[in-house]
């Protein structure tokens, strides 16, 4: 039985698929509210609750000349708007254990990058905030090891957790989608995300250049993560993307989100229902 996790007003794990989503990274405020905009349209006309998701700062880029954000104080400054004016709740990773405090004072959830899901300290001092925590799956991990950072997370009295799968490691600089890492991470009892546009990413090509992301996978994969009865889906929008400054070639249009959504509900509404049938054969 999934425990419910309750981030603003919505329940993650309830039988209500729900979105994160936003720019990879803190742009423009032009931008951010752009996204954000769209992003209230999208979630009112379908009936999708939200959580809006940026990154102050990427401190995994693969070279020191890419673009990593605006940093602390004012990508919190950025996100605090986004949530005043169109009251979505808010989603950030951090990266460092000082990170989590005055993030924790901002935003709702705290992400922990999947480099780093293992980092003892880091996981520790964000759920000591007791804000939620969203724990992605990394890449170097069976499924079913996602259980023992989130037993990190309750050795400090934070239950509200969240896992997220991102892919596996597949040869080289390639990202697997397995089926049956939804399954695992269903058996652990918290509620799962499946964050598509990062599953499309190729390691070792810059994500600005049109080859670094699979976007043609992106519907069959999504189809495939809802059918397995995930509760949420990970989707980074952007209003142009190819000018985007992080994750060009993978992230989603956010004007082409409404029509990639409504089959994913589709699906959703199947699912649940066949769950309920097999509950009571």
């Amino acid at each position: 039985m999934t425990r419910i996790v309750h981030v603003g007003d919505i329940a993650c794990g309830s039988e209500q698929l729900f979105l994160i989503s936003g720019p990879c990274v803190i742009e423009t405020e032009d931008v951010m509210l752009r996204t954000a905009e769209k992003l209230k349209e999208v979630s009112e006309r379908l009936q999708v609750p939200v959580i809006y998701k940026s990154s102050f700062t990427k401190d995994n880029r693969s070279s020191v000349d890419f673009y990593q954000g605006p940093g602390l104080d004012e990508g919190l400054k950025v996100l605090a708007r986004i949530k005043e004016e169109f009251g979505f709740p808010l989603l950030t990773d951090i990266h460092y254990p000082s990170q989590a405090k005055p993030a924790a004072e901002v935003v709702d959830v705290l992400q922990i990058p999947a480099y780093l899901c293992m980092q003892t300290t880091l996981v520790t001092e964000a759920a000591k905030t007791g804000a939620v925590i969203n724990l992605k799956h990394g890449q170097f991990l069976a499924p079913e090891n996602m259980a023992k950072p989130a037993q990190k997370c309750e050795s400090v009295g934070n239950s509200k957790i969240i896992l997220t799968e991102r892919g596996y490691t597949f040869g080289y600089n390639d990202l697997v989608v397995d089926p049956r890492s939804f399954f695992h991470l269903r058996n652990t009892g918290y509620p799962v995300v499946f964050d598509i546009t990062h599953s499309i990413r190729k390691y070792g090509i810059p994500s600005a250049d049109p080859r670094g992301g699979n976007r043609e996978v992106m519907p069959t994969i999504a189809r495939a993560g809802v059918a397995a009865g995930v509760d949420g889906v990970f989707i980074e929008t952007h209003p142009d993307p190819s000018k985007a400054l992080c994750d060009a070639a993978s992230q989603l249009c956010v004007t082409d989100l409404e029509e990639f959504l409504k089959p994913l509900l589709d699906l959703h509404a199947v699912e649940v229902k066949h769950r309920h049938t097999s509950v009571t054969a």
